[in-house]
């Protein structure tokens, strides 16, 4: 019988995704919601060029491959650069009196006003 060998989890260079039902979130999660959409207004050989660049941001120890550790790791740093840029967005709609700070009279104001 056959040993198994050890897994390598690992992504090759110019691997192709097929657009699958999860496709549009893949998407948003790897490039982050703005950048997926500037992404999908590129042409087919443009975009290629760009993931170049991020691949290679991605590749932290350059050995020319992802691991899976690497990938974690920079969707994390996308989901937390998009998670402060949307807290920044919606703030000042929350801070009504421009105090910089949110009281729950303010909350309440922004988020159930119309209903009060």
């Amino acid at each position: 019988l056959g040993k198994p060998t050890a897994r390598q989890e690992r992504a090759r260079p110019g691997a192709q995704h097929e657009d699958r039902p999860g496709f549009q979130y893949d998407h948003e999660a790897f490039l982050g919601k703005e950048e997926a959409r500037s992404f999908d207004q590129l042409s087919p050989e443009e975009s290629r060029e760009r993931l170049g660049k991020i691949v290679d941001r991605i590749d932290d120890n350059k050995d020319g491959y992802l691991t899976t550790e690497e990938l974690k790791t920079w969707i994390k740093r996308v989901q937390k650069r998009y998670i402060y840029e949307n807290v920044a967005k919606v703030w000042k709609d929350y801070d009504l009196n421009k105090d910089n700070k949110i009281a729950w009279e303010e909350y309440k104001q922004a988020t159930y006003g119309y209903y009060l």
